[in-house]
């Protein structure tokens, strides 16, 4: 059997593709950042063409890195940026507008409307989800209504509608295969993760079309097959799961009660709660991990808008870093942040406040204040946003979580993450690939076509590289967590129209 998988990794601000051998070694990496487009206040979005170009590009290149052929490659395995929506059509390929970010808060007076007419608890009794402008049902909603004629294209079936890896999957297997699996479904805010169905009286309150919507099909399993034009010869598409799923997945955290975090673009923590859907009473998801035969998996989920994104800020948007990773030596210039809180929400704040109103926030600051405080803060705002999360975490499940397990790029700071084990108390394990993501993507892959027996076979490969343990005790633990939440109430519904 071929021992090499291929993860196609697209996330928020770039297309990756990763190579990894049979043991989870990587053999190649290639990766393009492709355009963000910010066209109004609050709003997101990206060129679904792109997406895809430099997909295919990052494919291809990292294939010539490995000098390899297609023909080398046993399965693919697609992991993707989640809630993102793109309308395309059905005979060109091409989106019919550009696609709405899952960060884009233009439908947010919509889903206050939706909360003030009392669907809130029929919509989450079914989804598992809040109504919120960050899942993809609104965004499709706003698409077809406004768009000229968008709607009765899609009536006529003209008109299709996916996330980003059903996306993917169309063009790369040539307009042949329309599909998803549940852990992208469950994040739309139309599909019943009960029933493991799209929800007729959901479609017909957002008035979107059945015949516009993807096959759901199991995570692990056999998709399509690409088109041989594209990379030299046909290839298994055999995995799929959201990028959070996947590095869940990819951390190995199989048993109910396990519980990681990745640092994106975006903050993610996830825990494992098995063949039971917990309805959370503190502000999180309860949404699907993936489906492996007939078998479900859920998670609760706490999703935090702006993390890595805020490192990218400060480089981009102030001009106060020259490279993303600059920001740990420039942290550790000083001691602390001299009291110094920044909230980072650049487009409203997720779990557990869900205030899309929220804006960005720094307080504390006096004629003291460095460039080195702002960057140690905003470091210190991803370990904070990240323990308001797993308290609402250990309060649904009542139960203790021994450690925590990280990845994703800012897992590679070591300040950040002996921050985090300080504000949790608890361990902060950080696995020897930090590439989970694309794992968890490429042994879901690797799992259909029988490369691995099962899952025990997948853990018995994973290695963890470095465990970061607690240095403060729980007076300091519980000040720093106080002065930060007074941060945030000063954050909150700051935008009133």
């Amino acid at each position: 059997m071929k021992q090499y998988r291929m993860a196609l990794d697209q996330g928020t601000t770039s297309s990756r593709c990763i190579i990894f051998d049979r043991t989870g070694n990587i053999v190649s990496l290639a990766a393009h950042e492709f355009t963000q487009h910010f066209p109004n206040e609050g709003w997101v979005e990206h060129d679904a063409e792109e997406i895809f170009s430099t997909q295919l590009t990052a494919a291809r290149e990292a294939l010539a890195k490995a000098g390899l052929s297609a023909t080398d490659i046993a399965c693919i395995g697609i992991t993707n940026q989640r809630e993102t929506t793109v309308v395309w059509d059905r005979e060109t390929g091409r989106a019919i507008c550009p696609a709405i970010v899952w960060q884009c808060r233009r439908t947010a007076a919509r889903c206050d409307e939706l909360r003030a007419q009392g669907y809130a608890q029929a919509i989450r009794d079914k989804t598992g989800l809040p109504i919120d402008a960050y899942f993809s049902a609104t965004k499709l909603e706003w698409i077809l209504s406004h768009v000229e004629g968008a709607r009765a294209r899609a009536v006529r079936g003209e008109l299709l509608f996916g996330t980003v890896d059903t996306y993917l999957i169309w063009r790369l297997t040539g307009g042949r295969v329309h599909a998803t699996d549940p852990s992208n479904a469950a994040r739309t805010m139309l599909f019943n993760i009960h029933t493991l169905a799209w929800d007729t009286e959901l479609l017909e309150l957002f008035d979107i079309p059945a015949c516009m919507l993807p096959e759901v099909k199991p995570s692990a399993g056999l998709f399509g097959t690409t088109d041989a034009a594209l990379l030299g010869a046909p290839i298994p598409i055999t995995g799929v799961a959201g990028d959070q799923q996947a590095a869940l997945f990819g951390q190995c955290c199989f048993e109910a009660g396990s519980v990681k975090n990745t640092y994106g673009t975006g903050g993610f923590l996830l825990m494992n709660t098995g063949e039971r859907a917990i309805t959370s009473q503190n502000g999180l998801l309860t949404t699907i991990g993936w489906q492996i035969g007939d078998k479900v998996t859920y998670v609760l989920e706490g999703s935090v808008f702006v993390c890595g994104a805020a490192i990218q800020w400060l480089r981009d948007g102030l001009g106060l870093l020259s490279s993303s990773a600059e920001s740990e030596a420039v942290a550790k210039s000083v001691p602390d942040t001299a009291g110094v809180y920044f909230v980072p929400a650049l487009t409203g704040l997720g779990a557990p406040y869900w205030d899309p109103y929220a804006r960005g926030t720094v307080v504390g600051i006096s004629r003291g204040t460095t460039r080195a405080h702002l960057v140690r803060a905003t470091l210190e705002a991803m370990a904070f946003q990240t323990a308001d999360v797993l308290a609402a975490m250990r309060e649904d499940a009542q139960a203790s979580i021994p450690a925590l397990r990280v990845d994703g790029g800012a897992s590679a700071n070591d300040l950040l993450l002996s921050m985090q084990s300080d504000l949790l108390g608890i361990p902060v394990q950080r696995p020897a690939c930090i590439e989970t993501t694309a794992l968890g993507a490429a042994n879901l892959a690797g799992l259909a076509i029988g490369l691995y027996r099962d899952l025990d076979e997948i853990r018995a490969l994973t290695r963890t590289e470095r465990t970061f343990s607690p240095s403060v005790g729980h007076a300091v633990r519980k000040k720093r967590l106080a002065d930060w939440h007074r941060a945030v109430e000063r954050a909150r519904h700051w935008v009133t129209e």
